[in-house]
């Protein structure tokens, strides 16, 4: 059974790609860059990324609470189960109204369907628009003073290769979460202890944050649609632990002292 794993190059989708690739099984990379071609803006390239495909990875780029997501979403899972696509694993978002939009068209779509919500993923701090300001030691979200149950990436995709690869995941909503709430003070202190470094977070306006991520290279309309999702989405929705990695896996989710400790190295100059 070929899978389809688009966002195939990003931190959950190469994840998974390994995983299935580690248990033998075909994977097709869904990216720009790769043959054929699969680009989430360019619906053209869709139908030879999905040709003799039987199960998708379905994760959104930029984010599903993008404006235009739910739309792209709809096309897209038609567009997969006419195309004989059997199974698919959304990746969605915790407290995210405009992402769990996007869960219904792939419920209804009669195809065998696994959502996987999760929340803040650790790596957001290591690989991506966390990760310069990390190693300046500040971490500046306007975001407000409350508990996140940051996710460790690697849980998402043992979770979602696993409900590709085996049965038993079907119909299945695991809301993956880390087993312990922090607040990005708490992480920034758990951070540092772990680099050996001072790191500190400091909260900031949408208006600053916005400002800042254009300077350090971040596209306008993807800076305001980051703060605008910052804004409404840690605002202490979210100021709970859920367990879906152990429900899906049978094991506890990793905790966020052990993704630190693991990723110091990232961070030190």
């Amino acid at each position: 059974m070929t899978t389809l794993v688009t966002s195939g190059t990003g931190k959950t989708g190469r994840r998974v790609a390994d995983r299935l690739t580690a248990l033998g099984l075909p994977v097709r990379i869904g990216s720009r860059s790769s043959t054929p071609p699969f680009d989430w803006a360019d619906r053209s390239t869709w139908p030879a990324a999905l040709d003799g495909v039987s199960a998708v990875y379905l994760a959104y780029y930029p984010d599903l609470a993008f404006p235009g997501a739910y739309d792209d979403i709809k096309a897209f899972t038609d567009l997969a189960v006419r195309n004989g696509v059997r199974r698919i694993v959304l990746l969605s978002g915790r407290g995210e109204p405009e992402a769990q939009a996007s869960e219904v068209p792939v419920q209804e779509s009669g195809a065998e369907w696994t959502i996987v919500r999760c929340s803040w993923f650790m790596q957001n701090f290591s690989e991506d628009f966390l990760l310069e300001p990390m190693r300046e030691g500040v971490i500046a979200l306007p975001a407000a003073d409350v508990p996140e149950p940051f996710v460790d990436v690697d849980d998402i995709a043992d979770v979602a290769a696993a409900a590709l690869s085996q049965d038993g995941h079907t119909g299945k909503l695991y809301e993956l979460t880390g087993p312990r709430l922090l607040t990005f003070a708490r992480a920034a202190e758990e951070l540092s202890q772990a680099t050996g470094r001072k790191i500190s977070f400091v909260r900031v306006t949408p208006e600053e944050y916005v400002a800042a991520a254009v300077a350090h290279g971040l596209p306008q309309a993807e800076a305001e649609s980051l703060s605008a999702m910052f804004t409404e989405i840690l605002d202490g929705r979210n100021a709970n632990v859920s367990h879906g990695v152990q429900q899906a896996l049978g094991r506890p989710a990793r905790d966020f002292a052990d993704f630190a400790r693991a990723n110091a190295h990232v961070w030190k100059l």
